[in-house]
């Protein structure tokens, strides 16, 4: 009597195995569906905005604070270019400026003061940039809201700037260009585009504290018969912000780049 007992428990411990062989099996097999699920929905998600890594300084005419014995303003030298408005016409020169000291009675720090003996949109340290007149176009608009396109053409093409996000709220505020309608906006995007290339995301903000992305230039400063773009981007009231797109340093397939920023916090 032991010998069928003995083989009935063999049996069941058979089988026992075999349920938790196959639960194993289909465990690892469904951790595996859901592993190449997620890289799947991972490799669909939108391409991130293209990080600097060939950057070239740039500064604004303004003021800057210390931080210790260091100033932004100590990197500004004559060697530098500078990109200014005279008569209606855009030109690449040499820095022609002088520098004053001051006081912010906000922060409490000691600050140096750019003045530039031109009408100077951004200083430059670029020595590869060619000096002369820059070819422009005229803005028909400086922020592009949600939903909205602003296309314009250069060299015989049509270019477009499309952009996104969500809109929180509107309001009517008073500008020194007159009324103009304000929007609170978050997760902002702004895409450009030709005829001939498809859309590049190239600006990307998360959210605005009471200011908004500006549009400040369209250009070729880096003559290669491709516009170039300067943005004013403050993610806040209390900062200037300013980013320099050339489209000489872009990718295979892209537009345009961003080639350098600089950012200049004035809170007390």
């Amino acid at each position: 009597m032991k010998k069928p007992i003995i083989l009935l428990l063999s049996l069941i411990a058979l089988f026992s195995c075999k349920d938790k062989t196959e639960s194993g099996m289909r465990k690892v097999s469904h951790d595996k569906k859901e592993k190449q699920l997620h890289n799947k929905n991972t490799e669909q998600k939108p391409v991130a905005v293209e990080k600097i890594d060939d950057t070239f300084e740039i500064l604004i005419p303004r003021e800057y604070r210390d931080f210790g014995y260091e100033n932004d303003v100590d990197k500004l030298k004559e060697n530098w270019s500078d990109l200014y408005l005279k008569d209606g016409k855009y030109y690449l020169g040499k820095a022609d400026y002088t520098i004053t000291k001051g006081f912010s009675e906000c922060s409490g720090d000691s600050t140096k003061i750019i003045n530039s003996k031109n009408n100077s949109i951004l200083f430059m340290n670029s020595p590869q940039l060619a000096i002369g007149e820059i070819k422009t176009i005229k803005i028909k608009k400086n922020k592009i809201w949600p939903k909205e396109k602003l296309k314009f053409h250069f060299e015989n093409k049509e270019y477009t700037l499309r952009a996104e996000g969500k809109v929180l709220s509107s309001e009517k505020v008073h500008t020194d260009n007159g009324e103009e309608i304000y929007q609170n906006v978050k997760n902002y995007k702004l895409y450009i585009s030709t005829l001939n290339s498809p859309e590049q995301l190239f600006l990307e903000e998360e959210s605005f504290n009471d200011t908004f992305v500006e549009l400040l230039f369209i250009g070729d400063i880096d003559k290669d018969g491709k516009p170039d773009f300067i943005f004013g981007a403050n993610r806040d009231y209390e900062e200037e912000r300013v980013i320099l797109y050339l489209s000489s340093k872009a990718a295979k397939g892209k537009l345009i780049k961003k080639v350098s920023e600089i950012s200049i916090q004035f809170d007390c």
